[in-house]
């Protein structure tokens, strides 16, 4: 056993330092509604939306999991899914407060606000939301905070240590995902101001995750085996199905459940996300046709997951007939980028740029060319209606996010790496980081280890 640095026991202390100081908040007196401002229905529907949405972690878990080289099924899976603990409680801690409490002249809330949930549980529902509490808001809005670290995982794959990718997601929800959920949705925000609209999280979680995975790949260079350029088969394409129906029945709460509330708005949203993401995985997968290739599961699956993505900052703003055309659409983009992707020496182990960052840039500016006050009468008429304001605002705030999600995500993972190395050694990458990270190994029916650590092919035995 190795000796034991501080860097080891840091994480712990940290936690420790967190749950004692928790002791000291007091408990509000009551969580009752006295004045009557709640509506149970909608309260009932964003319980419901929050566990959707939070259903989307493990869906990611295998969606990623599936596709990586089997050495390395655990160590993706499990850097999916440590998001729900980490953000959870850092959210809890300062996170919401950043986002959503009292604006610092528009680029970040105040930390003090809602410190260690100061207030959330008792306090007046949030200004949007007002007929469901603030602590359910604030739930809803953990979801959030929580998947959009884990989407980074793909692009760093196969060869990020655990421990660092523990630290940049604390570091990117704190840097990167908190102000610009704070610039978009807070009213105080000045894109918000600005007139940018973000349904349920294109800009603020798509595009933010897709721009820092693409800053990951190139940090961390590129894996062994992409620079011999082995072809290396999908661990369990199974995996990658069940993940893809699990996101897309959690998309429903992440859309849908944007509209804050049992109501019409919600309903369209939910259609318009369930079209989009079908007009995107058979687009997806007619696209391959045309261009020689087979059709194929992973690639309808593929697809799906970008049509969900291009949909998310449209799905309140948007007609369902439209939607068709945003889901086709980006499918298209996106297919084309990842095979542009596939001839350059960048190292994105799971096309997360291509798919999630460039899949929320095209439904950003989809929005701003088709929202329409017909179905949301808070929204403005896009320029497909007539107003090349809308358009122009996205832009703007497209260029303002992408830059800054960049060049933040870039010093993150600089400072990460100065701290505790990024990258795993070339052996442990060699032997798969399940072992090297998590002394864990997946171990389908058709495998057996080597004696070497490597996990080798054996044929099925029937019967």
């Amino acid at each position: 056993m190795k000796k034991k640095s501080f860097q080891d026991y840091l994480p712990f202390i940290l936690l420790a330092i967190v749950a004692v100081a928790g002791i000291f908040f007091d408990v509000p007196a009551s969580f009752s509604d006295p004045e009557g401002k709640y509506n149970y229905g909608d309260i009932a529907w964003i319980l419901v939306a929050s566990s959707l949405v939070f259903l989307m972690t493990p869906g990611l878990s295998f969606f990623y999991g599936g596709m990586v080289n089997r050495k390395n099924v655990i160590s993706t899976l499990m850097q999916s899914f440590i998001a729900a603990g980490i953000i959870s409680v850092f959210w809890v801690v300062v996170g919401f407060s950043l986002a959503f409490g009292e604006s610092q002249a528009g680029f970040i809330g105040s930390p003090s606000t809602f410190f260690f949930f100061k207030g959330v549980t008792s306090g007046a529902p949030w200004e949007l939301a007002p007929t469901i509490p603030l602590l359910l808001f604030a739930l809803f809005q953990m979801k959030f905070a929580i998947i959009t670290p884990a989407l980074v995982v793909g692009a760093v794959a196969e060869r990020i240590r655990f421990t660092s990718y523990v630290l940049f997601m604390v570091l990117f929800s704190l840097l990167v995902y908190a102000p610009i959920a704070h610039w978009t949705w807070h009213p105080q925000g000045f894109l918000f101001k600005l007139g940018v609209l973000d349904f349920a999280g294109g800009t603020v979680v798509h595009i933010s995750a897709g721009c820092a995975a693409l800053v990951g790949a190139l940090v961390l260079k590129r894996r062994k085996d992409h620079v011999e350029k082995k072809e290396l088969t999908p661990a369990n394409i199974p995996f990658v199905l069940l993940g893809t129906g699990l996101l897309w029945f959690g998309w429903f709460g992440f859309n849908a459940g944007s509209a804050l509330g049992a109501n019409a708005l919600a309903a369209s949203a939910f259609a318009t996300t369930n079209t989009a993401s079908a007009a995107a995985g058979l687009s997806w997968l007619f696209f391959d046709v045309i261009r020689g290739r087979k059709p194929s599961a992973l690639g309808f699956c593929i697809g799906a997951v970008v049509g969900l993505v291009a949909i998310t900052p449209a799905a309140g703003f948007v007609g369902i007939p439209q939607s068709i055309f945003i889901g086709f659409i980006a499918a298209i983009i996106s297919n084309m980028v990842v095979h542009w992707k596939s001839k350059s020496t960048i190292d994105d182990t799971l096309d997360v740029f291509p798919c999630h960052g460039v899949g929320g840039i095209v439904g950003m500016l989809l929005t701003g060319l088709f929202a329409t006050k017909a179905v949301n009468s808070a929204a403005s008429d896009g320029w497909f209606y007539g107003n090349f304001d809308l358009f122009k605002n996205h832009v703007i705030g497209l260029a303002i996010v992408v830059s800054y999600s960049l060049a933040m995500s870039f010093l993150i993972f600089k400072i990460i790496n100065l701290i505790h190395p990024l990258r795993v050694s070339e052996e442990e990458e060699i032997n798969g980081l399940d072992a090297s990270q998590h002394n864990e190994q997946y171990h389908p029916n058709n495998m057996k280890v080597g004696g070497n650590g490597q996990l080798k092919e054996e044929e099925m035995i029937a019967g």
